[in-house]
């Protein structure tokens, strides 16, 4: 007897180029981040109420949504300095025409902005923090990129505004602001390796590494990560018990991810691809220890 093998459709030419200008791989980490930040604030682990589910789904989506509008912003503000960094990318290859890319993002933000309404009837401080992200990613991109590590504090605003908009979406923001200030922290330093990579084809952006140098770069980036381990122990010392199971998984998984963090600037200013990369998967481990609260 033959077995049937069911295949999804493959996505059309368009679809794919747009997911890739996107960056649709990058955008889990800010959806799964928003809904590990609500799971904390309600901190029953995943038995959370069909509605708080509901809510805090659609806060995750609109997270998604902008931060895909960002991404595709960027790619259209960056086309010069991709020619060289990244000519890969669709802008570059005309894959889509910037007047596409365009009417793009204007859907991706009515999108965030429509699924973030009944998040934001039950909670309005949603509705002030989604208004905080939008004007963020909109500033970067026109204004505040060019300036280098203002450019960088505003991407890292954006991280930590992810996990204040779970805590937020579920009605306790303030639990999630040591979680906040170390996705800042963290992001900030690799906004700053990153510059250090694409220091040969940035064109017109007053970059830290362009201006000051790699040394100081360097000591930046590593101070940056110095100020997000020093932080990682608060949620022991605020609302964990270290004795806990919650507690220990914790402990655990943050020491690895401030491990990890530790490898990401431990090499520079050499090895940059491979300290961009060792960052990624620290943020990764932070964000399962992040999880473990969830679970107190």
């Amino acid at each position: 007897m033959t077995k049937t093998v069911m295949r999804w459709p493959r996505p059309s030419e368009p679809v794919l180029a747009a997911l890739r200008l996107m960056r649709a791989p990058n955008l889990a980490v800010s959806f799964l981040g928003t809904l590990v930040a609500g799971l904390v604030a309600a901190g029953r682990g995943v038995s959370i109420a069909p509605g708080s589910w509901l809510l805090l789904g659609l806060a995750a989506a609109s997270t998604l949504l902008v931060t895909a509008a960002g991404n595709v912003l960027n790619d259209l503000g960056d086309q010069e300095g991709d020619r060289v960094n990244h000519p890969e990318r669709p802008l570059v290859t005309g894959e889509i025409s910037p007047p596409g890319a365009r009417r793009l993002t204007v859907g991706l933000f009515v999108g965030a902005g429509a699924v973030a309404v009944p998040v934001a009837l039950q909670e309005p401080l949603v509705a002030v923090l989604l208004a905080v992200a939008i004007l963020t990613v909109v500033g970067y991109e026109f204004w505040w990129k060019a300036k280098g590590f203002v450019g960088n504090l505003s991407v890292a605003l954006l991280t930590g505004l992810v996990f204040l908009y779970g805590g937020a979406a579920l009605g306790a923001p303030a639990l999630l602001a040591p979680f906040a200030g170390m996705a800042f922290l963290a992001t900030l330093s690799r906004e700053i390796i990153k510059d250090m990579e694409d220091a040969r084809g940035d064109v017109g952006r007053s970059t830290l590494p362009r201006e000051r140098g790699f040394p100081y770069a360097t000591r930046v980036a590593r101070a940056a990560v110095g100020a997000a381990i020093v932080l990682s122990a608060l949620p022991l010392l605020w609302f964990v018990r270290l004795g806990s199971v919650e507690g220990l998984a914790y402990a655990g998984l943050v020491a690895v991810a401030d491990a990890t963090f530790v490898v990401s600037v431990v090499y520079l200013p050499e090895r940059l691809r491979f300290e961009q990369t060792v960052s990624k998967a620290a943020m990764t481990a932070a964000l399962f220890a992040f999880l473990a609260v969830a679970f107190r």
